[in-house]
């Protein structure tokens, strides 16, 4: 398969960048950010998670920050929700675009989220057909799809069934996530063709984090599938607070420059988005 022509970027830096800082970002902060990532081209700009304050404190306010944000013509802004209370709260906040998380690993997905993976996903059935008979666009998110900090290994054949389980409960778009950062190309070649043999490229992103500096080799791994949607965090930051020792995500601006290096049309300001998250790292040292 060719490469693709353009790449859709997702941008997750305001919820997962932040989710696992200890510093205390101000909501109006986290409203200058989302809107300085949006006004930098990028289409889809995960903003905050209506998750327990007691699981992940730094977005306790997604209450108060999603309203706020003056939203921008042609840029989704999809929040992570875990079960109808959160689906709610993100209804009365105004939102239009959901995402629930799951994991390939049982051990993980019981640490993380307290259920298995079926139990998982039977929670995320109501807040899906919620959020269809609303019209909102619902993405996927396959946590440890490359390796387990608990388990190690991750059967593939797991994770092609955890996305497809995805897909039959209504998600748009599942996220394959290599959240410890463990992946190589061989292993992203090896995972994208099993998915790739059961659902079409356009329902599948990949979310790479950058162990020894692979992930951008592990994007192009991804690219030569045909894979055109990749999740990136503006400077790097975040990573999963649930899993010992995970690194941080791919940078935006990195994932930016290797693709002009390529010629892949992103439609993104890499200069922008470097600006926004050289903006957050201040205050995050500050703090």
């Amino acid at each position: 398969m060719t490469m693709p022509t353009s790449v859709r970027i997702v941008e997750v830096g305001p919820r997962d960048g932040l989710q696992n800082e200890p510093v205390a970002v101000s909501a109006d902060a986290k409203v200058a950010f989302i809107e300085a990532l949006a006004a930098a081209g990028l289409p889809v700009v995960e903003a905050t998670s209506f998750v327990s304050a007691r699981a992940v404190p730094q977005l306790a306010d997604a209450d108060e920050v999603f309203p706020r944000i003056r939203r921008r013509d042609g840029v989704r802004y999809p929040v992570l929700v875990p079960n109808m209370r959160g689906m709610d709260r993100a209804e009365a906040a105004g939102a239009d675009a959901v995402a629930v998380f799951t994991a390939a690993s049982e051990t993980f997905t019981r640490r993380n989220i307290g259920m298995s993976i079926e139990g998982s996903l039977e929670a995320f059935r109501p807040v899906l057909e919620r959020a269809d008979a609303l019209g909102w666009w619902r993405r996927g998110y396959v946590s440890t799809a490359f390796g387990c900090p608990y388990e190690g290994a991750v059967d593939s054949g797991i994770v092609v069934d955890v996305a497809e389980a995805l897909v039959a409960l209504g998600c748009d778009e599942v996220s394959i996530g290599d959240t410890i950062g463990v992946a190589e190309p061989d292993d992203v070649t090896e995972r994208c063709e099993a998915l790739l043999a059961r659902l079409p490229a356009e329902r599948l992103a990949l979310h790479l984090h950058d162990t020894r500096g692979r992930a951008l080799a592990n994007v192009q791994a991804g690219l030569e599938l045909g894979i055109s949607t990749f999740d990136s965090s503006a400077g790097g930051t975040g990573g999963c607070p649930f899993a010992p020792g995970a690194p941080g995500n791919l940078a935006t601006e990195a994932l930016c420059g290797l693709l002009d290096r390529l010629g892949i049309e992103h439609g993104v300001d890499a200069a922008a988005v470097e600006a926004a998250g050289l903006t957050l790292r201040t205050l995050l040292s500050a703090g």
